[in-house]
């Protein structure tokens, strides 16, 4: 059974893992914006932006509020957070695996070139 922190990064990494979405989270790096301007930079209606934001709002990773006539969106860390310190737990266990792939590759690139060169006539022409 999945716990509440599993259910809430697969709905962050859902949210991430759509082009249109990871526009629109680096469109607020630049700081609150209005859902006409997130709107502007590529032909998408209405209703499709809404739906993004949607699930941007859901995964935790942007806030959304009504000022005036204004409706903004803002960038919410804590989203992101959680995504990069999910993957910091693996990192570790990574790093040691290409650590190891490095001292075999290296290992076995020794090897065949000690091999390479047994048996092979000497090309030095004097």
């Amino acid at each position: 059974m999945l716990n509440n922190n599993s259910d809430r990064l697969s709905e962050i990494f859902g949210a991430l893992a759509d082009p249109t979405r990871r526009a629109i989270l680096v469109q607020l790096t630049q700081g609150p914006t209005t859902v006409g301007a997130l709107q502007t930079p590529t032909p998408m209606s209405a209703p499709a932006l809404s739906r993004h934001l949607k699930v941007l709002e859901r995964a935790g990773l942007i806030s959304r509020e009504v000022e005036a006539q204004w409706r903004r969106c803002r960038l919410q860390a804590a989203g992101l957070r959680d995504a990069a310190e999910w993957i910091a737990e693996y990192r570790s266990f990574w790093d040691d695996k290409f650590d190891s792939l490095d001292a075999y590759l290296e290992e076995t690139g020794k090897d065949s070139r000690t091999n390479s060169t047994r048996g092979a006539p000497d090309n030095d022409t004097d």
